[in-house]
Order: C-alpha cells, then sequence, then structure tokens
C-alpha cells in the first residue's frame, strides 16, 4: 500500500468517526462515547499527517502538537463546568483562527492559484478570522473581561459599510490572482475588527446563539481550507460541523423567537428598558418556607438558570431532590433551550451533578405540566420565566417561548438581589401573587433549604 492510498483510507475511517461521534453527541445517554470516537478520529487524522508525501518540518509539527496538547489537557483538567461557556467560545475561536492562519500563509507563499481556489481560501480567511475574533470578543465577555455591551453610533451602518469593504478587498485578491502584502494584510485586518464590531452590542441574553453562529462559522472556513489544501478529512470535519453549527443555531434563534438578522442588527444588549415595567411588590419567604412547600408537595418542577451556574449549586439541588424524593414528592427539571451561556448549558451541568437523564425535560416536553405541578422551583434563571414574552409587544423578548413556572401553584425564585435579567427588563412573574423570593447564592440557600427538608422528615 502506497502512502497516498493509506493516507486517503485513514482520512475515509475519519470522517466516519467524527459522523458517528457527532450523531452519538446527539443524545445525554451516548454523547460520551461520541466524543471518545470523534477523539480517536482526531488523533488518527493527525498521526496520518507524518505520512503525507512530501510533508516536511516534523520537528515544528511535533513541537506544536506537544504545545497544543498540553495547553488543552491542562486547560480541561483545571475549568470549571461554570467557566466552560467560555472555553467552548475560545476553542470555536482557535477553530477560525487556524483556517485564517492557514488562508494567510498560503497567500503569502503563493500557494493559491485559479479562481475557484483563490475565492474558497478567501472565503475562508473571512469567515474564519471573523469567527476568532468575535469568539475572542464571546470569551472576554463570558469571563468578565468585558462586562457591559458597547454600541456603536449607527451600528448597523457601520457593520454594513465594514462588510462591504472587507468583501470588496476579497474581491480584489480574487480579481489580482497574486495578492500583494498590503491587500492581504488589509484583508485580514478589516475581517478581524469586523468580527469584533459585530459582537461588541451583543449581551448575555444572545450569548447562547452567537456562540453556535461562530462554531458554525469555525465549521465553513475549516472546510473551504480543506479544500484548498486537498485534505479530505478537513472538508469533511469543516461541512459536519458548519452544518451541525448552522441547524443548532436555527433551533436556539427559534427558541427565543428572534431570526439571525434581529441578533446581530437588533441585539439584546442587557441595559435597562424603556418602560413603566410590572406592578406590585415583590414578595420574599425564607429557606425554611420554601423548604416546607417543597416538602409537602406531591410534584415540583425545578427551573435551572445562570444563577445556579455561578453559585456551583448544582450538587447541592440534586441532593435536595432526591431527599424530596424519598419524602414521596416527584421531582423534574425543565430547561429551557437558552438558558445559561451556551447551548445546552444546564443539560451538562445537571449531568456533571449525576442527575439521571430521564429526569431532565426540555421546554416542549414539560411546559405543558406547570399547571400540575404544587411548586416551580426557579434558580438563578429570568428571562426564560418571564411572562412578559406572552403578553408585551412592546417587550425585547416579546414573542420567546417560555417555561410556563407562572402556571405552577406556587413558585419560588432563588436569586441573588432584585436586578434584572441579561434583557435588561424586570420578571414580571416576580411580582404574581403566588409568587415568592429567596434571596441570596444558590448554593448557600438551596443548602439551607437541604437542612429544613431533613429536620421535617
Amino acid at each position: 500500500m502506497t502512502a497516498k492510498l493509506l493516507v486517503d483510507a485513514s482520512y475515509f475511517v475519519v470522517a466516519v468517526l467524527f459522523i458517528l461521534g457527532l450523531k452519538a453527541m446527539a443524545s445525554p445517554v451516548t454523547a460520551r462515547k461520541g466524543i471518545v470516537w470523534a477523539g480517536i478520529g482526531m488523533v488518527v487524522a493527525t498521526l496520518v499527517t507524518f505520512f503525507t508525501p512530501g510533508m516536511q518540518n516534523f520537528g515544528l509539527i511535533i513541537l506544536a502538537i506537544v504545545i497544543g496538547g498540553v495547553a488543552a489537557w491542562w486547560s480541561g483538567k483545571v475549568v470549571k463546568m461554570t467557566d466552560m461557556p467560555q472555553m467552548v467560545a475560545i476553542y470555536n475561536g482557535m477553530g477560525g483562527g487556524a483556517a485564517a492562519a492557514i488562508a494567510a500563509l498560503e497567500f503569502a507563499r503563493g500557494g493559491v492559484h485559479g479562481v475557484v481556489f483563490t475565492t474558497l481560501a478567501t472565503l475562508g480567511a473571512l469567515i474564519g478570522a471573523v469567527s476568532f475574533s468575535g469568539s475572542c470578543v464571546a470569551f472576554a465577555k463570558l469571563q468578565g473581561l468585558m462586562n457591559k455591551a458597547w454600541r456603536l453610533p449607527a451600528q448597523n451602518a457601520v457593520n454594513i459599510v465594514l462588510a462591504l469593504v472587507t468583501i470588496l478587498v476579497g474581491v480584489g485578491i480574487v480579481v489580482s490572482g497574486d495578492p500583494t502584502p498590503t491587500q492581504i494584510i488589509t484583508f485580514f485586518v478589516l475581517s478581524l475588527v469586523l468580527g469584533v464590531i459585530i459582537t461588541l452590542p451583543i449581551g448575555g441574553a444572545d450569548m447562547p446563539v452567537v456562540i453556535s453562529l461562530f462554531n458554525a462559522f469555525t465549521g465553513l472556513a475549516v472546510g473551504f481550507e480543506g479544500y484548498v489544501l486537498g485534505i479530505p478529512a478537513l472538508i469533511i470535519a469543516g461541512i459536519v460541523v458548519g452544518a451541525a453549527g448552522t441547524l443548532l443555531t436555527q433551533l436556539m434563534a427559534k427558541a427565543m423567537n428572534r431570526p439571525i438578522t434581529n441578533i446581530l442588527f437588533s441585539p439584546i444588549t442587557g441595559e435597562a428598558q424603556a418602560g413603566s415595567g410590572p406592578t406590585g411588590t415583590m414578595k420574599e419567604c425564607s429557606s425554611m418556607d420554601a423548604a416546607s412547600m417543597m416538602r409537602y408537595a406531591q410534584k415540583v418542577i425545578i427551573v435551572p438558570g445562570y444563577g445556579m451556574a455561578v453559585a456551583g449549586a448544582q450538587h447541592k439541588v440534586y441532593e435536595m431532590t432526591k431527599l424530596l424524593e424519598e419524602a414521596g414528592v416527584e421531582v423534574k427539571f425543565a430547561i429551557h433551550p437558552v438558558a445559561g451561556r451556551m447551548p445546552g448549558h444546564m443539560n451538562v451541568l445537571l449531568a456533571e451533578a449525576g442527575v439521571p437523564y430521564e429526569q431532565i425535560f426540555d421546554l416542549e416536553e414539560i411546559n405543558e405540566e406547570f399547571s400540575q405541578a404544587d411548586v416551580a422551583l426557579v434558580i438563578g434563571a429570568n428571562d426564560v420565566v418571564n411572562p412578559v414574552a406572552r403578553t408585551d409587544k412592546t417587550s425585547p423578548i416579546y414573542g420567546m417561548p417560555i417555561l410556563n413556572a407562572d402556571k405552577a401553584q406556587n413558585v419560588i425564585v432563588i436569586k441573588r438581589g432584585k436586578g434584572a435579567g441579561y434583557s435588561g427588563i424586570e420578571n414580571a412573574l416576580f411580582f404574581e401573587e403566588n409568587c415568592r423570593l429567596c434571596y441570596g447564592s444558590a448554593q448557600g440557600v438551596v443548602s439551607e433549604m437541604i437542612g429544613h427538608v431533613k429536620s421535617l422528615s
């Protein structure tokens, strides 16, 4: 078997492993297996590189693998589950940045020829650079390094003009066939700035969709550069990631009832919104009162949100869940598609705490059950349970499908303070007659509840 045939056969195996891995990741039950399969595929693809005919610079390749491998292993070990969204964001960005860097190198050494190849390389560079710089901004926002959304005067006009100028420079590269260093540098600088400018005004409410969108961008960029380099594994990996990211982005946008164009051009910044807001008073309750309501309930539905993630309270929540179940209470978890800071954020946290998969339900599966629940326990969630999404056409979240927590007989909300959610509006749920608020960190409040449930048992 020649080296070329060995490489091609290995790439076919890699493609199968990638596809099977992604398919397995569709279910929490098989997700771990899918990650292992995809990981094996990546190892095989990396090792096969050394057998590619004409390959050189093995020392640099090994050095890069060692540096990247050690950094990834270390970060994977030390990162907290609550920090997973920013880790996903920066890893997405690294993929896009790598695709853009490949294109830059090919242009610099004059390795791209023909209109088709030049066009694909330019598209991959543009999308990859936007994904890289945009993901870096998303990381900074999620990490708390950038605590507010920055919106320029005439933001949408700036976005459109900058995008058009970048595309025109890209067209110039394609038409010239042999771009000058000035053209290449200008193109990449504009692309990087475009990613930053687009992402700066976007607040936390839209961040799950943005992360998913940049994931799709990275996949497309990798696929384009794979075609330019003639590497089937990159083409397949890029297409699979791009398609999956695009579908997920559409699902997330649908869950918010907001088209992608609105998220990019009319983002929810998180700044306070104008309007009279809900009327009435927010009623406080003690952890003892909340524990009593749940202990003597027949059915409790728990709605986790980002507040639970920040407090790292998922283990305590599951501990309380088991105590309630031992007392004969039926407990279920309701997950909104955009709860948290990335797709599946709450599912990941609950899985890490050991909550059985069959106890976790999506919005469509459980929404009708809230009216049958004695207690809905909302832990650090805000906009995803705000009833104004159904009633107030002036609200920035109007039309967004929400969890019907307000329809439970009693609603208990664990909240750090009286601030608004990521959309910047007051939650009308907190002013409802059947709602009571327990103020404090979710970790501390749930710990107190656990003690009270034990004493009541």
